[in-house]
């Protein structure tokens, strides 16, 4: 008689175990976060290359290092995976997850470490919204609500609207330097240096 171990095999995550009625286990369960978190970055990454259109489940599996047939068992399908995608509201939450007198800094490290960690900007894809159409009109409503004016929300003083729209400018320069253009000299140059020689440019609007 074979015994089954209790723990879900590799790339079985959140399915339950035999003769287990109950819930997915912890580890199953963080298995399955981490291959969607994964497959979430890859559409990222490509979504700040790429058109929509251009992108197939084949390049978000390769880049994701899964199978196609994942991607939809998690998301169901190539649609309701993109429309996930076209939300900022989790990479918001974490660019603007810091104190309003030490937040440029915060969002200069935040650009540079997701792309030189993660490979994926935070807001980079917003830049590629032209060539999404119909998509692209959600990726803009998106980006203002959730990103632009919530940060407009967070700041005091005149023009709180106008400022957050320049700061934000900034780190999308800053990231299309980075990512796109390649700049060899940013790209060569220490984290800690960049954060510390734009950070404050960011700054100046959130507190002038």
């Amino acid at each position: 008689m074979t015994t089954r171990s209790a723990t879900a095999p590799a790339g079985k995550a959140g399915e339950p175990g035999s003769g287990d009625a109950g819930p997915p286990r912890g580890p199953a369960r963080r298995d399955a976060e981490a291959t969607k978190a994964a497959i979430l970055r890859a559409v990222r990454h490509l979504l700040a290359r790429h058109a929509q259109a251009d992108i197939t489940l084949k390049a978000v599996a390769d880049r994701a290092g899964v199978s196609a047939p994942l991607i939809l068992k998690y998301f169901g399908n190539k649609d309701t995976l993109f429309a996930q995608v076209m939300s900022f509201e989790e990479d918001a939450a974490a660019l603007l997850d810091a104190p309003l007198a030490d937040l440029g800094r915060h969002m200069v490290r935040h650009v540079l470490v997701s792309q030189t960690e993660q490979g994926a900007d935070p807001v980079l894809r917003i830049v590629f919204a032209p060539l999404h159409g119909e998509q692209g009109d959600i990726l803009r409503t998106n980006f203002r609500t959730q990103v632009v004016d919530r940060l407009a929300g967070r700041l005091g003083g005149p023009d709180a609207g106008l400022r957050a729209e320049l700061a934000v400018g900034a780190l999308l320069g800053l990231g299309v330097m980075f990512g796109i253009a390649r700049g060899a000299e940013v790209r060569a140059a220490d984290i800690d240096d960049l954060v510390a020689r734009y950070g404050p440019l960011v700054q100046a609007q959130l507190t002038p």
